[in-house]
C-alpha cells in the first residue's frame, strides 16, 4: 500500500514518449488556446487537483468553455491517438493519477457551471463543472434540495456518477439513482442523450460507471421538496470515545432510516485558523440529519444526549445549510486516505476501531470516520443504474494530512494499520466514490454487472478513448 501512496504523492518523471508531446502540440494547433501544454503556466494550474498531495501529469490540459469545444477536442484527440478524461473540481484525483496519463488529455470542466431548476417537475439541469453549492443556491429558494454530498465545493457530476453518499442516503438511497437524464460527448464527438427511454443501456452504465463512456456535459437530477430538517452535531472529548462509540454502534442497528449520521474521531492541529473549541484538541464528533418532526428526532437522539455532550447543536435548520454541517475543508488540502465498507459493527469491531484510533492510540490519522449505511442504501433501487445499492452497516474512512511525501507515506502506513485491524469486518465490495486508493473496480459491481458494463464500453467506446477514474475496459 505504501508503494501506491508513493505513486500518488510524488511527482512523476517526464513524459514517457516524445510522440505524446508532438500529438499534444498538434491538438493545441487544431483546437486553440483552451488547450495547455507542459511548460505553460495554465497547464500547471489546470492539472492541479483539489488534493494537492496528488500529482497529475497528462499530455495536455484542456479548459473548454462550451460543449462545442468539448466536441472538437474529442474528435481531434481521437484522430491523434490521444485518450481523454474529465474533472470538474479535481476531488478523488488520486485514483486517476495512478493511471498512465502521458497520452491523456485532462479536460477541466470548471467553466461550465450553469444550473437551471424546474420547480414544477422538481428537476435540476446541471452543467459539468458545477459544484453542489451552485445547485443548492438555485434550488433552495424553491423549497427544494438535492441528494448532495457533505461539502459544498464537490463537483456534482463526479460525485453523482460515482455513487453519491449524502445526508439523505438512508431514506432516499444513492444520488446516482436519482438521475433523470445525462448528456455527454461520445467517442465520435457528437452529443448523446441517455435516459430511461433514450439509450437506456448507456444510462444504466453511466450511473455508477462514471466517466468511462464519454465527457458528460449536463446531468439532470431529481430534487426533493425539503426546506428544513432537524440536524446538527454533538461533541465530546476523545477520552469519551469508549463510551460514545458502543452506543453509536448499538443505536445504528435500530435507528429509523429517516436518520443518517456520521461518527468521527478527529485530531485537530493547534493552528490559528481553527475556532477555539477545535484548535489543538482531539474530539469525538457525531453529526447527522433526521427527516423527522423535532419531537421524534429528539427521542431518537436521546441516547447520545444521555452521554452529556459538551456541545449539542441539533435543531431545526434550513436544508441549504447541510453542505457545511460536516465541516469538510473547502480549500485545496494535501491528504492521503482510504475507505472500506464494514459488513457490521459489532463489539469486537468497536474494540478494534478504538484500539487503532481511540484515546490511547498513537496515530497520525487525522480523521477516523464511520458513516452510517443501511435503510434505502441496502435495497436495490427500482430502475437503478450499475450501482443501485450499497450493502453494509457502515463506511469506514480514514484520512491523514500529507504536506510532504515523507509525511504522506507515514500517514498511509498509519491507515494501513487501521485497515489491517478492521479487515475481519470488511466487505469485499468497495464504494468507489470514496476509494482514495486504486481498487479493482470489478468488485464494486459483481460479475454480471461488470460484464454488462464491459458490453456498454465496447458498444460506445470501442477504441478505449475515454478514461474514467476507475477504468472500465471492454476487453479486460
Amino acid at each position: 500500500m505504501t508503494e501506491i501512496a508513493a505513486r500518488r504523492t510524488t511527482p512523476a518523471g517526464p513524459h514517457a514518449s516524445q510522440q505524446a508531446d508532438v500529438r499534444a502540440e498538434r491538438l493545441r494547433g487544431l483546437c486553440g488556446d483552451f488547450v495547455h501544454l507542459p511548460g505553460d503556466e495554465a497547464y500547471d494550474a489546470g492539472r492541479r487537483p483539489w488534493n494537492v498531495a496528488v500529482s497529475q501529469l497528462p499530455a495536455a490540459v484542456a479548459e473548454p468553455t462550451t460543449v462545442e469545444e468539448i466536441s472538437l477536442l474529442v474528435r481531434v484527440a481521437a484522430a491523434l491517438g490521444l485518450r481523454v478524461t474529465a474533472q470538474s473540481t479535481g476531488h478523488a484525483a488520486g485514483i486517476l493519477a495512478a493511471h498512465r496519463l502521458d497520452d491523456v488529455v485532462l479536460v477541466r470542466t470548471g467553466h461550465l457551471r450553469g444550473v437551471y431548476v424546474d420547480p414544477y417537475n422538481q428537476v435540476a439541469r446541471v452543467e459539468a463543472g458545477a459544484s453542489w453549492e451552485d445547485v443548492i443556491d438555485v434550488a433552495a429558494p424553491h423549497g427544494l434540495t438535492a441528494l448532495h454530498g457533505s461539502a459544498p465545493d464537490v463537483g456534482v457530476v463526479g460525485y453523482t456518477l460515482g455513487g453519491g453518499l449524502g445526508w439523505y442516503a438512508r431514506k432516499h438511497g444513492l444520488a446516482t439513482n436519482g438521475v433523470v437524464g445525462i448528456e455527454l460527448v461520445g467517442a465520435d464527438g457528437e452529443v448523446v442523450r441517455a435516459d430511461a427511454s433514450t439509450n437506456p443501456e448507456l444510462f444504466w452504465a453511466l450511473r455508477g460507471g462514471g466517466g468511462n463512456f464519454g465527457i458528460v456535459t449536463t446531468i439532470e437530477i431529481g430534487l426533493l421538496p425539503i426546506e428544513d430538517v432537524h440536524a446538527g452535531m454533538m461533541l465530546w472529548d476523545i477520552s469519551r470515545a469508549p463510551e460514545v462509540l458502543p452506543v453509536f454502534a448499538a443505536w445504528s442497528r435500530t435507528a429509523p432510516e429517516e436518520v443518517t449520521t456520521s461518527f468521527r474521531i478527529m485530531r485537530f492541529p493547534p493552528i490559528p485558523e481553527l475556532p477555539d473549541f477545535l484548535r489543538g484538541r482531539s474530539l469525538v464528533v457525531l453529526d447527522g440529519v433526521a427527516l423527522l418532526p423535532d419531537e421524534d428526532a429528539a427521542e431518537v437522539l436521546a441516547p447520545f444526549r444521555d452521554l452529556d455532550p459538551e456541545l449539542d447543536t441539533f435543531a431545526r435548520v434550513p436544508a441549504a445549510s447541510l453542505t457545511r454541517l460536516h465541516m469538510d475543508p473547502e480549500n485545496p488540502t494535501p491528504a492521503v486516505g482510504a475507505g472500506i465498507v464494514l459488513e457490521h459493527l459489532d463489539d469486537a469491531a468497536v474494540e478494534a476501531f478504538l484500539a487503532s484510533v481511540g484515546p490511547d492510540a498513537s496515530t497520525t490519522v487525522f480523521i477516523a470516520e464511520l458513516r452510517q449505511l443501511g435503510g434505502a442504501l441496502g435495497r436495490p433501487a427500482a430502475d437503478g443504474g450499475a450501482l443501485n445499492s450499497l450493502p453494509g452497516s457502515h463506511l469506514a474512512l480514514f484520512i491523514a494530512m500529507a504536506p510532504t511525501p515523507e509525511i504522506a507515506a507515514a500517514g498511509d502506513e498509519a491507515i494501513d494499520r487501521v485497515l489491517e485491524r478492521l479487515e475481519p469486518w470488511s466487505s469485499e465490495r468497495p464504494f468507489l466514490n470514496l476509494a482514495e486508493r486504486p481498487v479493482d473496480p470489478r468488485t464494486a459491481f459483481g460479475a454480471e454487472g461488470w460484464q454488462r458494463l464491459q458490453a456498454v464500453k465496447r458498444s460506445v467506446d470501442p477504441g478505449e478513448l475515454f478514461l474514467g477514474n476507475h477504468r472500465i475496459r471492454g476487453d479486460a
